[in-house]
């Protein structure tokens, strides 16, 4: 059986705020970080998965600490079940396991 977790995201302005963020839902939640975008210009999006109730605490915490900071969050999303064709778009997204020597 598939099981089709959530995904949320945070779009914000600049490296150290999406730090920030990343950190804050990691943190707050058990969630994996699936990776970041440089979307445009700065803006940069970064995508976490996990139940539902994990990824809205996440987004939430993310939100907070960005906040906290005085910077802006452009957008925030908790999709609770992803449509499985999302894994091209999170394939995109992923970081890559680093190698072991």
């Amino acid at each position: 059986m598939v099981r089709y977790e959530a995904i949320g995201s945070i779009e914000t302005f600049g490296l150290v705020f999406a730090l920030e963020a990343a950190d804050a839902m990691c943190k707050a939640a058990d969630v994996e970080l699936i990776g970041y975008e440089n979307v445009a210009s700065g803006y940069i999006s970064v995508l976490v998965r996990g139940d539902v109730g994990a990824c809205k605490t996440a987004v939430d915490a993310g939100v907070k600490a960005v906040s906290d900071m005085g910077a802006e969050i452009y957008s925030c999303v908790v999709i609770p079940r992803p449509h499985p064709d999302l894994e091209k778009i999170i394939r995109r997204y992923a970081i890559a396991a680093p190698e072991q020597e």
